[in-house]
């Protein structure tokens, strides 16, 4: 092979490499989903603690709202903390969303919360979580959620409150974490052997941390296979918890069994359960990665401002691998 023709070769291999990386520069350049200084206002990020009576259950729920100071009516961004967790976690998310122009909603479940295990030993916690992780308290943050969407609809009415004119209920997100995952998975298609229907329609997109798939009485092809609306999957390469026993096999799982159509999944290289929340767990081996939650409010933010705001250029940096530019090469992202 002639000097000539060799050169020739490498630079018609590298071309496309080229031009990718340009253009993968120019879309990063044209959109930012960390950037907050065009949606801000000057004012900043204001939250509230609210809670409310669910008459109909006679259960009291606790929520925090991150909101912007803009009085303009916002997309909701629902969040359902893991189990033993709260309204209060999470914050970096609510935050975030919220200078971006979302209504950060963090629901905190009762019976599923940090009310189960932190006056009790440390030997009792555990068995405590476990106890707490059951079929009632499961279906109970499904209500919880369609509950939470029916008071601030009825808030946004009521002038001189805090959301009054602020929410608009026709652009709806939701998110959880390892049980709130779950949560959100069941609210937004996942089947289940009881065939009962849990879906709440109000809701247009989902963004899943810790994603599990059924490990007795249905496979996940046949849970997931009526999953029409978008999904972001979020798991790490070492994302495991002492209670509920879900494998990275069980995590990793899900996106192969969704239907194509706007789905997409983020793998953390070497992020443990805890990534996503801001602090460890016990048994954490791995250091914690400051460049994860950079990486999960880059992709959920672009992932919300696509599939609520309907933004083109958004959608394009999800599907053009703009994601690429924010996550390290370990990381795994693919879409479908």
């Amino acid at each position: 092979m002639g000097l000539i023709f060799r050169q020739w070769l490498a630079r018609s291999l590298l071309l496309p490499l080229l031009v990718a990386s340009i253009a993968s520069t120019a879309l990063a350049a044209e959109y930012d989903p960390l950037n907050i200084t065009a949606s801000l206002p000057r004012e900043g990020v204001r939250w509230l603690d609210l809670s409310f009576l669910d008459e109909r259950r006679s259960r009291e729920l606790p929520i925090r709202v991150y909101f912007p100071v803009a009085t303009k009516p916002a997309a909701v961004v629902l969040f359902s903390h893991g189990l033993g967790g709260s309204r209060e976690g999470n914050a970096y998310l609510g935050q975030h969303w919220a200078a971006r122009g979302y209504l950060a909603v963090h629901t905190q479940h009762p019976d599923s919360d940090d009310t189960i295990w932190k006056d009790l030993p440390r030997e009792q916690r555990v068995p405590a979580l476990r106890q707490a992780a059951n079929v009632q308290t499961f279906l109970a943050r499904v209500a919880d959620v369609s509950a939470v969407l029916d008071q601030l609809a009825r808030w946004n009415k009521v002038p001189g409150h805090d959301l009054y004119g602020r929410v608009d209920l026709a652009r709806v997100g939701m998110s959880g974490h390892s049980y709130g995952a779950l949560t959100t998975q069941a609210l937004t298609g996942q089947q289940f052997p009881s065939a009962e229907q849990l879906q709440e329609k109000r809701i247009k997109a989902a963004v899943i941390m810790s994603p599990s798939a059924p490990r007795r009485g249905m496979d996940a092809k046949t849970a997931f296979a009526a999953i029409q609306l978008p999904w972001l999957l979020m798991t790490g390469t070492k994302d495991t918890f002492v209670i509920g026993g879900a494998t990275i096999e069980d995590r990793r799982a899900v996106f192969p069994a969704l239907p194509a159509g706007n789905k997409y999944e983020l793998v953390l290289d070497k992020a443990e359960h805890s990534a996503f929340g801001e602090r460890g767990l016990p048994g954490d081996i791995e250091p914690r990665n400051p460049k994860h939650h950079r990486s999960i409010l880059a992709t959920s933010t672009a992932f919300w401002d696509a599939y609520l705001l309907e933004k083109s250029d958004a959608r394009r940096w999800l599907d053009a691998d703009g994601v690429r530019n924010v996550i390290d090469f370990a990381d795994g992202w693919q879409r479908k």
